[in-house]
Formats: C-alpha cells, structure tokens, sequence
C-alpha cells in the first residue's frame, strides 16, 4: 500500500488516526477545511446530494489515499461532501501544522501533484463517460477506469466494489437501469457475477 505521504512524517508533524464506522461524515458540503485527511485503511465516496434525493459520486479513494486535500490551499468551503462507505481509519493533521510540514518539505507538494494529476486524469475519463446514452457503455468505462487503475489486466479479475445504488451514483442512471445494464453484460460475458458480486 502506497500512501501520498509517510506516514510517519504525519505522526511527527503531528497527525492523529481517527476511526470512521460506516456512513459516518468525514466532512461536508459548505464547511471550512480544517484537516488534511489520508486513508489508512477504508473506503470513502465523495458526493454530493441534490434536493430530489439524488446522490453524484465523485470519486471513491480508499487505502492510502487522501481527500479534500487540494481545498486546503484555499479559503473556501468544501464543494462537496465525504462519507465512509466502509469502517475508515484516517490520519487526520490540523490544516495549519499540514502547510507548515509542506513547507518544510518542499518534495511533498510534487508527490501531492502527482497525485493530483492521476486522479484528474480518470475523473476526465469518467466524466467523458457519461455523456454516452448507452448505459453499458457508461458503466463499461467506469468499470475499466477502476480495473485499470488497480492495475488488474486479466478478464474477470477485478471484483467490483460497488453496489448497484453506488454504481448508479457514479454514472448519473437509475439503478433499475443499472440492474437490467448489469444483466445484459453478463449474458453478453463482459461481466460474471457470483454471489451478487461482479466480477469484470
């Protein structure tokens, strides 16, 4: 496992590990960034909730990543909220005592860059995705964006590990669109399901 930054680099700059059960708030839409957050162990969806009940997935980091890291460089509130879709374990380090590590180690703003720029990359992949009217083809990019940035290459290798309401928020359809979509790529061997699961 790979994470953004040592974490006992974190530990000594002053980073606590703080325990996240499922569904719990990591932070939300419209409060001020007051940690940098990195994943030790767990699964997040950062999201947004319309007024009609929709939830938009933006993206899903998990083990060694870190979220809302970007909008500690600003003054303005989170666009977006973060919640633990599994129990989380999140080294957490108070904004200020984050800059001042930042600037004591000038390397770590390349290693944040870096970071920054892979996930963009398949943000813009996936967001290409949805403007297709195919629901397979939408849900066939997701899926490949997240195999690949796995590093799975073998058919079926990658279980997929999301439901069917997460999948749904990731490509903007209904999940009965999603459950009929899933069926057909199974029929059509794209994807083998087992016990719920799929495998792609």
């Amino acid at each position: 496992m790979t994470m953004t930054i040592d974490e006992e680099l974190l530990f000594s700059s002053g980073a606590e590990v703080t325990d996240f059960p499922l569904n719990e708030i990591i932070f939300t839409e419209g409060e001020l960034p007051r940690y940098y957050f990195q994943i030790r162990s767990g699964t997040v969806k950062v999201c947004n909730y319309h007024e009609d009940g929709r939830e938009i997935i933006h993206s899903v980091p998990f083990d060694g990543h870190c979220l809302g890291e970007s909008f500690l460089f600003t003054d303005k509130v989170y666009p977006v909220n973060a919640v633990a879709i599994t129990e989380c374990q999140i080294l957490r380090l108070e904004k200020n005592k984050f800059l001042k590590m930042i600037q004591n180690h000038h390397h770590l703003l390349y290693n944040l860059q870096t970071y920054t720029a892979e996930r963009m990359y398949f943000r813009y992949v996936m967001m290409n995705s949805l403007s297709s009217y195919d629901p397979r083809a939408k849900i066939k990019k997701v899926m490949d964006c997240l195999k690949s940035y796995n590093q799975y290459t073998l058919k079926y290798s990658y279980q997929f590990p999301f439901t069917r309401q997460q999948l749904a928020s990731l490509t903007g359809l209904c999940v009965e669109t999603v459950v009929r979509a899933i069926k057909k790529m199974e029929q059509e061997k794209i994807v083998r399901i087992e016990n719920g699961k799929i495998f792609y």
